[in-house]
């Protein structure tokens, strides 16, 4: 049976998307206590390129050097930061939703259950 494994790039995307939750979450908690914690997060992007060596030992083959790291990874870093940020926060501060009108439409599903219109 042949072994199958991940790519350098599959390795390089996923090692991104992780540092990313890592980076999102420690954002989201730090901005739950202090008002510009989530800039923690965004400090931590600057060390992507070490913790992506640290985990697949190369680099892909469009990458020539570890300086073009950051720039390769900024997006998909970027979007799961943002989510994770978000995500994180919203759970650290319980956060309830507050209803202007009781015509809303998650008004009417979160104290009825359904809509009736």
């Amino acid at each position: 049976m042949k072994n199958v494994g991940l790519t350098v790039e599959h390795k390089f995307s996923l090692s991104v998307y992780l540092w990313g939750l890592i980076t999102g979450l420690i954002s989201g908690i730090a901005a739950a206590k202090v008002q510009y914690g989530w800039l923690l997060g965004v400090a931590l992007y600057f060390v992507i390129d070490k913790f992506v060596l640290a985990l697949i030992k190369e680099l892909p083959s469009e990458i020539e050097d570890e300086r073009m790291v950051l720039k390769r990874a900024f997006w998909g870093w970027f979007l799961f930061w943002l989510y994770f940020t978000m995500l994180s926060y919203t759970i650290m501060i319980n956060f309830q939703p507050v209803f202007y009108s009781n015509q809303s439409l998650l008004y009417q599903i979160t104290h009825n259950g359904t809509v009736t219109g």
